[in-house]
């Protein structure tokens, strides 16, 4: 019995068994571990390598599906999911919704009101993060549509002693900060949570 034996036998062992094993049958047997141990190394680089290729694959193809998404809002008029489905299935893209979900998400896509005052599907244009201005002694902050709330809620749950309370819109923040405090301090206060 060698090496290429012991290996082909499906029994599990440790692995200083299986060198004590292959040590005792035969002196020989040396020159069979040596080239069992590369036989497997190899082996096993070839599956880490065909499994990074299909990883890098998958990759490559997620790219060209953002990218045919960028595109296709860039162009179309989309107004749901399912005519993004389409329109990527029309680009040879099937994907389920779950997927373009994740990619809507990762993308930052949002949708807004149109001329006809329906939502389409929009691509973020880098607007500037939201701002902090004062009048008299309250604080305005200007966000993106459909943000305020959230960082409103934000402000009230972390909110330091210098602010007592948030009211907030669509896109507009009122920031009510407690007496005493400098418009310096309350923007300081305010920084974690605009930048």
């Amino acid at each position: 019995m060698n090496g290429q034996n012991i290996l082909r036998t499906g029994k599990k062992i440790t692995f200083r068994r299986f060198c004590q094993q292959v040590c005792r049958i035969h002196q020989k047997t040396k020159k069979y571990f040596r080239r069992d141990i590369l036989h497997i190394y190899s082996e096993n680089t070839r599956i880490f390598a065909a499994i990074l290729n299909v990883y890098a694959a998958r990759m490559n193809i997620k790219e060209q599906r953002l990218q045919a998404i960028r595109d296709i809002i860039g162009s179309e008029t989309i107004r749901s999911q399912d005519d993004l489905l389409r329109a990527l299935a029309g680009k040879g893209f099937e994907v389920t919704q779950a997927t373009l979900s994740r990619d809507i998400r990762q993308l930052k896509v949002r949708r807004e009101y149109d001329a006809n005052n329906q939502y389409i599907y929009t691509l973020p244009t880098g607007a500037a993060s939201p701002k902090v201005e004062f009048s008299g002694s309250l604080a305005v902050i200007k966000t993106r549509p459909g943000y305020a709330m959230g960082i409103a809620s934000d402000i009230d749950r972390s909110a330091s002693r210098e602010i007592v309370g948030t009211i907030a819109g669509d896109d507009t923040i009122l920031v009510i900060p407690r007496e005493g405090y400098s418009r310096e301090q309350v923007a300081a206060a305010l920084a974690q949570f605009i930048n």
